[in-house]
């Protein structure tokens, strides 16, 4: 039989420790591993201290009654404007925390999505990045087109959001097997050459939320809402990806993608 005292603690569990989501027969082996490893046990306080300050700043206005002016259509998902301003101090506390590795409390499922969309979105990154002649299908010069092409196949509308604030601009895009179904592939790049691709696909989950993964130098960020999950993928400096994926979101959010 195996000891589960022996089995390593990744790092889902420690998330899953704080959020009270990990299985009792593994909990006991986690909180010995914290007694013997007291960087885990700091960044799992750190993650506890920024939850309960979360909490306190947003419950009281999360379980507030939708006024009565709302149309249906606004009834039938949460209110935006709470939200937006949650997801913007997430975002905050992500950059300046630098060791923050989640923004928002997931689900098991929301911890399966995020492995998968991470996983998928960080390979293609790492295969068209350093593509020279054929990065991408649709070059950026074509935008219209490219929305409209990648829109058609992923069933829902996909948007090249205009990052020239952070110094990026559209190489173009191409569509990629994803999760669920066809995914949408953006890429842009700087004047010094430096490439950023954000990556979307439908997702089984509503739970709009960010977080962090890196794989071989690369950081993601990930996120999920209407339905469909984002994965903006570049420099693992984690300041840099959240000023992008922050531009990407609050712009979908003006959209209302």
């Amino acid at each position: 039989m195996t000891d589960d005292h022996n089995i390593p603690v990744t790092e889902d569990e420690l998330h899953a420790y704080v959020d009270n989501e990990l299985p009792a027969e593994r909990r006991v082996a986690v909180e010995a591993w914290l007694a013997a490893h007291p960087d885990d046990a700091a960044r799992v306080t750190s993650w506890r201290t920024m939850s309960d300050a979360l909490h306190a700043k947003y419950a009281a206005v999360a379980d507030e009654p939708v006024p009565p002016r709302l149309s249906v259509d606004q009834l039938s998902r949460p209110p935006r404007r709470w939200m937006m301003g949650a997801i913007a101090a997430f975002l905050l506390a992500f950059a300046v925390g630098g060791g923050v590795g989640w923004v928002a409390r997931g689900t098991n499922t929301t911890t399966s999505t995020f492995a998968h969309f991470t996983g998928d979105a960080l390979d293609a990154h790492k295969l068209y990045v350093v593509e020279v002649r054929h990065p991408v299908e649709v070059a950026g010069s074509e935008r219209a087109h490219l929305q409209q092409w990648l829109s058609k196949r992923c069933g829902y509308e996909v948007r090249a959001p205009e990052l020239d604030a952070t110094g990026l601009k559209l190489v173009g895009g191409r569509l990629l097997p994803g999760p669920t179904g066809p995914a949408a592939f953006l890429m842009y790049e700087t004047a010094s050459g430096e490439r950023f691709t954000i990556y979307a696909s439908r997702a089984k989950t509503e739970t709009t939320q960010m977080r962090y993964a890196s794989n071989g130098g690369n950081g993601a960020l990930f996120w999920a809402d209407r339905g469909v999950g984002y994965v903006v993928s570049g420099s693992a400096d984690r300041d840099r990806l959240t000023q992008v994926a922050q531009m990407v979101y609050d712009q979908n959010e003006k959209a209302g993608l």
